[in-house]
């Protein structure tokens, strides 16, 4: 019972662990279309403050429902198990 457990805590955490990366890839993604773009500095600045206000209202949503998700997957299957 306990293997079952940890498998699904595992797979769990490696869910989490690919939404993470698919999060960052997407950032990834869109800092080298800009990068290719080859803006001036002024262009870079605005955006640079442009991305600080929208990540906080984008990513870091994105990343609490990934982890929120988790982690009450891990507390139902916790509680699964032990009862």
């Amino acid at each position: 019972m306990i293997v079952g457990l940890i498998s699904l805590l595992a797979v769990l955490f490696i869910a989490a662990l690919g939404g993470t990366l698919y999060v960052f890839r997407q950032e990834e993604n869109k800092m080298n279309k800009l990068e290719d773009k080859g803006d001036t500095a002024e262009n870079e600045l605005a955006r640079s403050r442009e991305y600080e206000s929208s990540s906080l209202k984008h990513n870091i949503p994105l990343q609490l429902a990934i982890y929120g998700v988790t982690l009450v997957l891990v507390i139902v299957i916790f509680v699964i198990y032990v009862v």
